[in-house]
């Protein structure tokens, strides 16, 4: 991309987004078939059982599940349980899930796909406390894959605004992660919300001259990047800490790098059992051993950060990054007011996106 700021593009037709969205997604879907049967993770038959539990779950934790699910059913209490798991954006999943898809087990990216399901009826008001942690397991923190190298010299949001740089994340009306992705420099440029016009006047810019394919999910986001779209993906730590484990195996062209930026935003990405199960138990068993501190050593294997304190002071090293500020959701008002106010139909960070997205 020419380094000199273009003039801005005449907006396409929205159809025209919703059918590039379409053809990434695609591309997306048939790279992920490759991996094998989700009930065959790594070869390994998870299926097989007196009792099953469905899992539907956020696209990013696969890696983690496909080595948590094989361990449980390693223990007494999960041996005789098969599963049967769903991926894709946390949102569709949820929208499912609330349609009546049935399932035993949900993991979304954020907490307002759950809220949906208590809504709906298929999941207790009370999840969160059902759990440590308001029944998050494991999570992430916002940060920046590059090309290897760095060639862009990326290092901070302001850099994702330089002239030519392009930058990949999914659409927030589908994903979970997106809105991760964009309350970090939301809270960065806001002061953790004390200026919400500096830190959505970054969000409009970064959507308008920087953001030109609009992934469904976080998985297909990192899959369109790995085809050689963009110079900068955002994304959570576990995605990055994935792509660049695969940098052995990878072509010079798809060799990568991360940079955590030492202002970013914690993300917690929520389970919960569904009270609809025909085996509620099972499904709470499984649940209960997420947290377990042998669990949570096998999602700080996969890349994701554990909730334990004991694990991640015992992991903490595997995680590099000097951060300065970490932002929760609850420092800027929490889900309900944040998805409201920002991700809403009527919401500023929506607006933005129907005005300015593949513009």
């Amino acid at each position: 991309m020419n380094s000199e700021k273009t003039p801005r593009r005449v907006r396409r037709p929205r159809r025209t987004i919703g059918c590039l969205a379409v053809a990434v997604a695609l591309v997306a879907s048939v790279a992920a078939c490759g991996g094998g049967s989700t009930d065959e993770p790594g070869g390994i038959d998870i299926s097989s059982g007196s009792r099953h539990i469905g899992l539907a779950a956020y696209a990013v934790p696969k890696v983690g599940f496909d080595t948590v699910i094989p361990a449980f059913r390693e223990t007494p209490d999960g041996h005789d349980i098969g599963f049967s798991q769903s991926y894709g954006a946390s949102g569709d999943q949820s929208r499912k899930v609330a349609r009546g898809l049935p399932v035993d087990v949900v993991n979304f990216s954020v907490a307002p796909d759950v809220t949906r399901l208590v809504k709906a009826g298929v999941v207790d008001e009370d999840w969160e406390d059902q759990h440590p942690n308001k029944s998050v397991a494991f999570g992430s923190v916002v940060s920046l894959v590059v090309r290897d190298g760095n060639p862009k010299n990326i290092r901070t949001w302001d850099d994702l605004l330089k002239p030519g740089v392009e930058v990949v994340t999914p659409n927030p009306g589908s994903s979970g992660s997106a809105k991760w992705n964009l309350l970090a420099p939301y809270a960065a440029k806001s002061d953790v919300g004390k200026n919400p016009d500096a830190g959505l006047a970054y969000v409009r810019e970064l959507v308008r001259d920087h953001i030109h394919v609009l992934p469904k999910s976080g998985r297909e986001a990192t899959t369109t990047f790995q085809q050689g779209q963009g110079d900068v993906l955002i994304s959570y730590e576990n995605e990055a800490i994935m792509l660049e484990r695969g940098n052995r195996d990878a072509t010079a062209s798809q060799r990568v790098d991360y940079v955590v930026p030492s202002d970013t935003f914690r993300i917690d990405n929520p389970v919960a059992v569904v009270n609809t199960s025909e085996d509620i138990d099972a499904a709470r068993t499984f649940v209960d051993y997420l947290f377990t501190p042998a669990a949570q050593r096998l999602w700080a294997d996969a890349g994701f950060r554990p909730t334990n304190p004991v694990i991640a002071a015992e992991t903490r090293g595997d995680f590099p990054g000097d951060i300065r500020r970490l932002t929760t959701i609850d420092d800027i008002g929490g889900w309900k007011a944040v998805d409201k106010k920002l991700f809403g139909s009527d919401g500023a960070i929506t607006a933005i996106y129907d005005e300015e997205a593949g513009s």
